[in-house]
């Protein structure tokens, strides 16, 4: 919510995108191993990011941010694989 209302219609968009258009590639969608994956949003100061993972038929929102270089910070992919395992486990109980 500390976007700007644009920029947050924008990662609406290219959400819808990615599961309405499901399986999609780059430059929209990347996949980082393991089933994980990026939806990726271009902006002038960086690109938004959108970690998930697609459950039967369901995309699960993991962790957004936005990144102003081209490698994928540690931290945040950390993070997005951390939350889908908590996903997937919270799911089996």
């Amino acid at each position: 919510m500390t976007l700007p209302k644009e920029q947050r219609t924008t990662i609406g968009v290219d959400i819808w995108k990615a599961q309405s258009e499901w399986p999609l590639g780059m430059p929209h969608v990347r996949a980082l191993g393991d089933g994980l994956h990026e939806v990726r949003s271009n902006f002038p100061e960086g690109i938004a990011r959108t970690l998930c993972y697609v459950d039967h038929d369901v995309m699960v929102l993991l962790h957004g941010f936005i990144k102003k270089t081209e490698k994928m910070p540690p931290a945040d992919l950390s993070l997005g694989r951390k939350r889908k395992k908590d996903h997937e486990q919270n799911k089996k109980s």
